[in-house]
Parts: structure tokens; sequence; C-alpha cells
């Protein structure tokens, strides 16, 4: 029956042409509708091939430095603050480099986390296999989800590879192993994936975390030094076994197609960090969201942040990149296009940086930071508006009349709306918005009294102030 069916659509597709001869002839006018249907060249597709974890549409990332998170600084020690990141929001929890640590050229007293010396252990700073286990456990018990830090690119001097398999590896000019060119990363040496059979080794130690610890997926050290048919290739296969999430450092469109759910929004933390001082006028950022509208495509989800391990460490702290613009900052990272990511200690106030090869235990306390991650973080979740890549709603630019000084947008559909106001300068703004896009009623979100806004709707906005207005 099924042959039978097949054959009919075939004769279906079949048509009458009319031959050099003027013979008729039952013949294929295109080749590509014999018998498997080629795709319509005019018609649009989807640039993104891969399916994202649904459990990713209202997500928010905290990214856990597990040495300095807790006193112990220990997987077990982590897990019981796990309640606390569930109830500040967070659904993703983005663990840094578990791996043994090299000795060789290490810097430091503990060295970098991002120096791998086995792939498939556990760092005992940190606890055991089950410690880690366990911990992933405890955060699915909370409807939470983790993925652990991947440093594929390059590997510790002491790796064992180094010696098992010398030709896995790149050579400098003399022929020596080499680090990761022009940076100053002399703890590690780089992987050569030019060779298959590196490929495959790194493939089986991605997949044997989801397999062994049952993990959610990765965060993935700069991504795009790799091949991106490498990616695409472990995606498939991690994919066979779980659905997994995939963060990508590195901000390319590329990444998205068959790879990685998430990239880095580098350029929005560059932008508003430039813009807070001073170097550059709030043009720069309309600039961001026009060439991240056009040049990403719908759908892949972009990670927006005012610190991570890499900024708190090297660049300053959230205080000293923002100063008096940090709640600003922070509250345009959450209810503008982007996933938001937290970094530990700043719910905190932490006002250190953080030492990146010793220990540094962050010092827990309440802080208004902390208060305001909370309360955005709950609207991120349930105002659809907000949601993550092609879940939520694109930013609308609304005009308005001090675009030098004031940014605002909608972001709407059929469910919810969100009306955002900015003043990213250090002078109080009057402004008044145009066009007909933010006329309605709605709640003032922080201070919870009903609005009504119409024609010439004119508002007052203190320095590096912010109005968020919700429906």
């Amino acid at each position: 029956m099924l042959a039978l069916m097949k054959a009919n659509s075939i004769l279906r597709r079949l048509r009458f042409c009319l031959i050099g001869t003027g013979v008729l002839s039952l013949a294929a006018c295109e080749p590509s509708d014999m018998p498997g249907e080629a795709v319509d060249p005019y018609q649009p597709t989807s640039y993104i091939k891969i399916q994202h974890p649904d459990w990713a549409k209202n997500a928010a990332v905290y990214e856990l430095n597990t040495r300095q998170f807790t006193p112990e600084g220990t997987f077990e020690a982590a897990a019981e603050q796990l309640p606390r990141l569930k109830q500040l929001g967070i659904t993703i929890v983005w663990l840094m480099p578990i791996h043994e640590i090299g000795e060789m050229n290490r810097k430091g007293t503990l060295g970098s986390p991002y120096s791998v010396k086995d792939y498939f252990s556990v760092n005992g700073e940190f606890g055991t296999l089950t410690d880690l286990k366990n911990f992933v456990a405890r955060a699915h018990e909370l409807g939470m989800y983790v993925i652990i830090d991947w440093v594929a690119n390059h590997t510790a001097w002491d790796n064992p590879l180094r010696t098992e398999h010398p030709d896995w590896y790149e050579r400098d000019w003399k022929g020596d192993f080499q680090p990761t060119p022009w940076w100053d990363w002399s703890d590690i040496i780089n992987l050569d994936y030019s060779q298959p059979a590196v490929r495959r080794y790194m493939t089986e130690a991605l997949k044997y975390w989801v397999k062994e610890a049952d993990i959610d997926g990765y965060r993935c050290d700069v991504a795009g030094d790799l091949p991106i048919e490498f990616w695409n290739n472990a995606r498939r296969e991690l994919d066979a076994i779980k659905p997994v999430f995939m963060l990508a450092e590195w901000e390319g469109r590329d990444l998205h197609a068959e790879a990685f759910d998430m990239t880095y929004a580098f350029s929005w933390y560059e932008t508003m960090a430039d813009i807070v001082a001073g170097k550059k006028e709030l043009d720069k950022l309309v600039r961001y969201y026009a060439r991240d509208f056009s040049r990403f495509p719908e759908g892949g989800m972009r990670m927006v942040f005012v610190s991570n391990h890499d900024k708190n460490s090297w660049e300053g702290t959230q205080f000293e990149v923002f100063g008096d613009a940090l709640p600003a900052a922070i509250v345009l990272s959450v209810v503008g296009e982007g996933t938001p990511l937290i970094y530990n200690g700043q719910e905190a106030g932490n006002e250190r940086r953080l030492a990146f090869f010793e220990k540094d235990p962050i010092e827990w306390r309440e802080h208004p930071v902390g208060d305001l991650y909370r309360k955005l973080l709950a609207l991120h979740k349930r105002n659809t508006a907000l949601w993550n890549g092609g879940w939520g709603a694109p930013m609308i630019r609304v005009p308005n009349d001090a675009t030098s000084k004031v940014i605002s947008f909608v972001r709407q559909n059929d469910n919810d709306k969100v009306l955002a106001v900015f003043n990213f300068s250090s002078t109080p703004q009057r402004v008044t918005l145009e066009e007909t896009l933010y006329h309605g009623d709605y709640m003032d979100f922080f201070s919870g009294e009903s609005v009504t806004l119409a024609a010439n709707a004119r508002l007052s906005i203190e320095p590096w102030g912010y109005k968020v207005f919700v429906r």
C-alpha cells in the first residue's frame, strides 16, 4: 500500500513536456520533483535549525564560581544555596569549570579553572563526582538546570593527552607546544582541531558528563576559536542523549544555526560601559540594537550582563564600571532584548574584584542590587513579552524629543506589553514621547501606581533613571 501511494505521488508530479521534435513525452519537467522534493529556493526558511529547550523560554542564568561561592568552596556547600538562587529567579546555573586543574606552569596557588588537566575528572578542591551529581539532582528537584563550563580549545600542560597524543596539539614556528597566540595564557597549550581524533575525543568527553552527571548543557569557552562543524556535530550527538542548552562565549551569527542556543552580547556590555564613562553617545546603544536586530537570526538568544568572571576580575566590579548608572544598566539587561546573566556576588553587592587563582570567598549580605534583580526576574519570568529569543517580543523604538539622552521602547504581544524609558545621562530629563505605540493604561512597575499614557505624554526622569510600565 505504501509503495502504491509513493508511486501515485510521483505520477502526480510528472508533467507532459513538449520536447524539441514537437512530440509530447511523459517526463519530469523539473528533475527536483523526482522523487524527493527539493526545497523551494524562494521560500523563506528558519536560519536556526536546532530546537531550543522549552525551559529556556524565560530563563535567567547564574554564573557560579564554586571556589568563591561559599567559604567551603565545594559543590556540597553550593547545593545548600540553590533554594536561594531559585527564589532570586534563576533557572540555569552555570558552573565554572569543574575539572582537575593543571600544575605545570600554573598561575597562582590554586591555578586557573580554565587550565584543564583531565576532561573526565572532578577537581578535588570542589568535591567528588558524587557531590557534583548531587548538586545537579538538587537543582533538578527545584526545577532548575545546570550547565558546566567547557574548555575545548586548549588543555593544561600536564594533561595526559600531551604525552599520549602529542600530535593532537598545535605547534609554534619553533615546533614547540603553543599557548593561544597573542594572549598571556601561559598555563595552557592549544589543541589541533584539524585532527579528527581530537574532535572525536572531545565529543565523547562532552557526552560523558551529560550521561554520567545528567547535566543540561554547556557554556563553551572562546567557542568561535573552534571549527563550527565540530560544534554542529557535537550538538547533534548531545541532543541524541537529551535536549541540551548550549551557550557560546562568542559573538557570532553562525554559531546559532546548528550548535548554540545563545551567544554572548559582548557589544552590549562594551557599549553600555562606554556610554556611562562618557566615551560614547547614546546613539551607540541605538546602533547596537539596530545591528543586533538586523544581523542576528530571529529566535537566537543573546546573553546580556553587567558582570561576569572576566569582567569582575580583570576590568572592574559592577560598581567600578557602571557607577550611578548600575541600576539602569541592570534594568535594561532584563527588560530589553536578551537573556540576563548574574555573576555570583552581584546580588550581594560584592565590591571586590574576586581573585582568580586564589581562594577569595564572597561576603554574603542582603543588598539593594539583589532586591532589584529579584523583582526584575520575577517580571521577566511572568511577562511573556520579555521572554527570551523567539518566545519574547522584539523591542520597538518609541521616538522622543531627547534622543541624545533618553532611549524608549515598547515590547508587546497579544498578552503583555512593556514600555521602558531610560535616561542615560547625568542630568534630569523631562521627555515627551512621540507617535502612538505607547498609548494605553499601565501599572508603573516600581511604584505600583496606575498610569494612563496618551498623546504627547511627558515624563520626568532623574539622572541615570528609568521608568518601566507594564500591562
